[in-house]
């Protein structure tokens, strides 16, 4: 499937796995670099330093394309966005807000850029800077939310911008790939999927609790807090929840879920600990590699937008 996205990433599917904090690190970016998608080290909360060991690590495994996600609320971003330029990573996509003071220095690295974005107005005013490309992310998808569908924001998003523009957010398989081609999209981000991949660090726990999920098990927390996050269904959203109704106070709930993205990933507490993951871990039901993700999503999508549908 070639696009003007697969063209500028020099990749060969038309798929870019999401930054996700804690799980995308340089084994799973390297991984869905070597089978032909574009993996992406997620920085998270992570300081500079880390990312810079991140980078120079993905290299050893992948000759191939990829880059890092910038979380822009991340205090550290300033000595990452410099580590990034130095680097001279092939791309960075961002999220968390506006991108705006790193891109001249990005740009004249040569680094090509793709910010998430939640809105047609930062799509719009990301297209006027010069980024290379937008990801059009509904609020289907795990960790970070905005409030707007996919379904309703991407085509919007397309028409608004002539940049290539990137559909992400309950996408997990053929069908919805080919849902977003012909909502303009030119390529898909997928980061729920990936987690439940051979290759991500995530502890089984992690992986199993998405397995095992329903088409209801998403909750989004923080609302309150003008933060809004989805995660899966645990103890700790229902005393998250709970305690929103209530009115506790932002430190207070900061409080419970300081550190529990950690705590799921890498000690496999999926009770009490903040498992972010989309609405449609619904419909993943198995564990498998990165290259067979790849595959299985873009011959499911190639035939049914080719006519081939079939239950």
């Amino acid at each position: 499937m070639k696009t003007r996205l697969t063209e500028l990433l020099n990749i060969e599917y038309p798929i870019i796995q999401g930054g996700m904090a804690w799980v995308a690190d340089f084994h799973l970016a390297a991984a869905v670099s070597n089978a032909g998608g574009l993996g992406i080290i997620g920085s998270g909360g992570a300081d500079a330093e880390w990312v810079r060991n991140q980078v120079k690590s993905c290299r050893e495994l992948t000759d191939k394309p990829f880059g890092v996600n910038v979380m822009l609320m991340n205090p550290h971003a300033p000595e990452i966005a410099d580590v990034l330029a130095e680097e001279k990573v092939a791309v960075i996509t961002t999220g968390a807000g506006s991108p705006e003071r790193y891109l001249k220095k990005w740009q004249e690295a040569g680094i090509k850029i793709i910010p998430v974005v939640a809105s047609v107005g930062l799509a719009k005013r990301m297209e006027k800077l010069g980024v290379d490309a937008v990801v059009a992310e509904g609020t289907e998808s795990g960790g970070h939310i905005g409030s707007t569908t996919t379904m309703s924001l991407l085509p919007q998003v397309v028409d608004a911008v002539k940049v290539p523009v990137v559909g992400a957010g309950g996408i997990a398989d053929g069908r919805g790939m080919a849902a977003a081609f012909m909502l303009g999209a030119e390529a898909v981000q997928m980061g729920t999927r990936f987690v439940a991949s051979e290759e991500a660090i995530a502890h089984d726990n992690y992986k199993q609790k998405i397995v095992k999920a329903s088409d209801i098990d998403s909750v989004v927390t923080g609302n309150t807090t003008g933060h809004p996050i989805r995660t899966l269904r645990n103890k700790m959203t229902k005393k998250y929840l709970q305690l929103e109704g209530e009115g506790a106070s932002f430190e207070e709930l900061e409080q419970l879920t300081l550190g529990g993205l950690r705590s799921a990933v890498v000690d496999g507490d999926v009770m009490n600990g903040s498992v972010m993951a989309g609405q449609i871990s619904g419909m993943i039901k198995d564990v498998k590699s990165c290259e067979a993700i790849l595959r299985d999503v873009t011959e499911e999508a190639e035939r049914l937008l080719n006519g081939g549908w079939k239950k």
